[in-house]
């Protein structure tokens, strides 16, 4: 077989079928006859030489040949479509930059790190993306993400190939809106036992550091949420339900938009934040923007 012989609209065909489960389902997501996608599927493993799918039930499922050209048929329209965004940003003369956002990384620290990828000299198309931070990183290894930003470094798993860079890190402070700081700022930390706050998750590095502080001065405060999403759990402070942790450099973001003022600093409890890029974005100038800025941009 010679790479003249591949058809890719045949590829596409098994692609769409891998994906849905069924020939059913991929002739009606591309709208075409069940026959026009089972012919062409036969022809494609008869170039191949090998089963690319076996019966289950009223579903196919991939066998170990299938699955591997799944693989590369995954790889092969990743390309495909950045291709068309690399064309369409030449056109529009901006580069496309993608970034992958943990659930931890505060949305204000975010924007003051990525905000030089906007700017010139760099002017690219910026691109975020916020999920599961395992997701993400798998999402980088694969190249569809440029850059991960998030609030621990990259797992030593030669496989993946990642490289950490230690963009900064930041203290603490507890935050609160006018009516709970009237109530809460004289005598900081004592005041704080029943107080209720609102905690990230106890996965979250933040959390374990911020317990170990309570319990350093001998505070119970009432545990009224944990939050996985940081931007949420400023939502429900905003809303006047707790106390919160942020950033200790941004305080005048903080009170613009969540209205929420600082009671006073965690001692000792800071978070940490890393851009995790591949071995071939390590010199990518974007990814030198960010790092050139790193601290420095999340201080006022």
């Amino acid at each position: 077989m010679t790479p003249d012989d591949l058809n890719f609209r045949h590829l596409l065909y098994f692609w769409a079928v891998a994906k849905e489960g069924s020939i059913t389902r991929a002739a009606e997501r591309l709208n075409l006859s069940v026959q026009t996608i089972s012919t062409q599927l036969g022809v494609l493993e008869q170039q191949l030489g090998q089963a690319l799918f076996a019966p289950q039930g009223r579903s196919l499922v991939l066998t170990e040949a299938g699955r591997a050209a799944l693989d590369y048929a995954d790889q092969i329209f990743l390309l495909g479509e950045r291709l068309r965004h690399a064309v369409a940003d030449h056109a529009s003369g901006r580069r496309r930059f993608a970034v992958g956002l943990s659930e931890a990384v505060p949305k204000l620290v975010a924007f003051r790190l990525l905000q030089p990828v906007l700017q010139e000299p760099l002017s690219m198309r910026l691109e975020c993306i916020e999920g599961n931070v395992d997701h993400l990183l798998a999402e980088l290894a694969l190249n569809r993400l440029d850059l991960v930003l998030t609030d621990r470094s990259a797992p030593t798993d030669a496989h993946l190939k990642l490289q950490s860079r230690l963009l900064g890190t930041v203290g603490t402070d507890l935050y609160a809106i006018d009516s709970l700081h009237a109530r809460y700022a004289d005598d900081f930390p004592r005041q704080l036992n029943g107080a209720p706050v609102l905690l990230p998750v106890r996965s979250n590095p933040l959390r374990g550091a911020i317990d170990a502080w309570f319990a350093r001065h001998n505070l119970k405060p009432e545990l009224v949420g944990e939050f996985s999403d940081s931007a949420l759990l400023k939502t429900f402070g905003r809303a006047g339900l707790g106390l919160f942790p942020a950033p200790s450099g941004m305080h005048a973001d903080i009170l613009a938009q969540f209205g929420a003022r600082s009671l006073g600093t965690l001692a000792d409890v800071h978070e940490n934040w890393y851009a995790i890029v591949t071995q071939r974005r390590i010199q990518h100038p974007a990814v030198e923007a960010i790092q050139a800025g790193g601290i420095a941009s999340l201080l006022e």
